[in-house]
C-alpha cells in the first residue's frame, strides 16, 4: 500500500487531500507513481508541472527516488515568497 498526499494548489485542483493505492510492481520510483496518477487525466494533469516537489516518508526527494511498498509520498508545488 502506498499512501499519497496532495498539498496546497494540488489538493485544491484534484479535490482530495490524499489516498491509499494498492502496491504495484510498476511503482519503481516516484515518477512511476506520478505517471500512474497522470494517466487518470483531467485535473490530475496538474502533477505534470516541471516545478513539482515531492517527498518520500517525509524527506524531500526527486522523482527518481525509489519507491517501496508501505511508503508515504507527498506532492506539492514550490513556494515562493518575498
Amino acid at each position: 500500500m502506498i499512501r499519497v498526499q496532495y498539498f496546497a494548489r494540488y489538493r485544491e485542483t484534484i479535490g482530495v487531500d490524499g489516498e491509499q493505492l494498492a502496491w504495484q510492481d510498476g511503482f519503481a520510483s516516484l515518477d512511476d507513481l506520478r505517471n500512474h496518477l497522470l494517466a487518470r487525466g483531467g485535473a490530475w494533469a496538474v502533477l505534470a508541472e516541471q516545478n513539482l516537489m515531492c517527498a518520500r516518508n517525509q524527506e524531500l526527494c526527486g522523482l527518481d527516488e525509489p519507491l517501496r511498498d508501505g511508503d508515504e509520498v507527498a506532492f506539492f508545488p514550490t513556494v515562493t515568497g518575498g
